[in-house]
């Protein structure tokens, strides 16, 4: 059975318990205290000492969007990705990329950058993260989900950095995304992942 290891307070690792329970699939969810996070055991799962982690019978991965996209290969009758060399295939790697690099990326800095005394440098991530945020509510004002209109592991990892920008209060001012965040809250599988 797949380990899924956490850290109290992190929240990668909740976008891929998500994908676990949209799945269906049986799992061990473990949280770890600090000192059991830096421990020598731990950096074996992941070299930066990080989480998420999923140890399965055949080893070790990390990084939540990879570990997204693993889940939703190895369970293909939960219908959480598109068959490969499909177009939707293509864009469910666009948006799960997307998200890591762009929206991921922008959410962090304007985080970072509203900690700080640099107006301008904030007012700038400020900017790139509503850039970011209108690409996606322009999508999402045409459709309820971001690949042919159907839930789909993309839906987990945008919905999952989406999420943290609600908590950290730096969701871009947008009906679109509320929406989708309210479709996506109402998940039963959301519910149990973030409970």
């Amino acid at each position: 059975m797949p380990r899924l290891y956490h850290r109290e307070g992190a929240g990668r690792p909740a976008r891929v318990r998500w994908a676990l329970e949209e799945a269906g699939a049986p799992y061990d969810f473990i949280v770890m205290d600090s000192e059991t996070g830096r421990s020598d055991e731990h950096a074996r799962r992941h070299p930066l000492g990080r989480v998420p982690a999923l140890e399965t019978d055949d080893g070790t991965l990390f990084e939540s969007a990879a570990l997204c996209l693993h889940v939703a290969d190895l369970y293909p009758e939960a219908g959480l990705i598109p068959p490969t060399g499909t177009h939707e295939r293509g864009e469910v790697y666009q948006w799960v990329l997307f998200a890591m690099t762009e929206l991921e990326a922008a959410m962090l800095r304007t985080i970072v950058t509203r900690r700080g005394t640099d107006a301008d440098q904030t007012a700038k991530a400020e900017e790139r993260l509503e850039r970011v945020g209108a690409v996606l509510a322009d999508v999402l004002g045409q459709t309820d989900y971001l690949v042919g209109n159907r839930f789909t592991i993309a839906d987990v990892v945008v919905g999952g950095v989406l999420g943290s920008a609600r908590k950290y209060d730096v969701l871009p001012d947008s009906p679109a995304l509320s929406s989708y965040l309210e479709r996506l809250d109402s998940r039963p599988a959301r519910q149990r992942a973030y409970a």
